[in-house]
């Protein structure tokens, strides 16, 4: 045997052995078919209307409140990541505001990043009043992508979750 062809060998057995030792990819099915588009309206229109329902409207700094106006440009015109950008910016500002963590996981949904998504609508609950019309976005974006990494479970339990952010208004005499 040559050297030449014993290096061959000795790569060969390497790379075999390493095809062997390689974790299986774990594939995930997505329960649902719909688009990044379709998935944030769902989202939103798991709001609902505010006109008899408890809605906690904080104060908001001026500056962070421009940088989500214009967010929300970007988005109509499909710029996301200039939206992205301009929500991080804003969420500099106001780290804890829930509205624009809300707002900044619907953009990472937009975007193909279901995992980011979850993560800052996980975030904008815990900082956010736990009830409303937000609290319900925050849900269901964490139901749409549970659905997206094929998690019926836990897609129901953001469902469920949905469900507990409604409390009626006050009444008034």
């Amino acid at each position: 045997m040559t050297s030449a062809f014993r290096t061959v060998c000795l790569v060969a057995s390497a790379a075999a052995l390493a095809a062997c030792a390689a974790a299986p990819l774990i594939q995930t099915h997505s329960l649902t078919q719909a688009t990044p588009e379709q998935m944030v309206a769902q989202v939103r229109a798991a709001a609902g209307g505010e006109d008899s329902e408890l809605a906690v409207q904080p104060l908001r700094d001026p500056m962070a409140e421009d940088l989500r106006e214009n967010a929300a440009k970007f988005e109509r015109d499909k710029r996301y990541s200039e939206a992205a950008a301009a929500l991080d910016k804003a969420l500099e500002i106001a780290p804890d505001d829930p509205a624009t963590l809300q707002e900044r996981a619907e953009i990472a949904l937009l975007s193909g990043a279901p995992a980011q998504a979850e993560t800052l609508a996980r975030r904008a609950f815990e900082k956010g009043a736990k009830v409303g019309p937000l609290c319900r976005r925050h849900w269901a974006t964490i139901e749409q992508t549970r659905l997206v990494a094929g998690d019926a479970a836990g897609a129901q339990a953001a469902k469920t979750q949905l469900g507990a952010c409604k409390v009626a208004a006050l009444e008034r005499f």
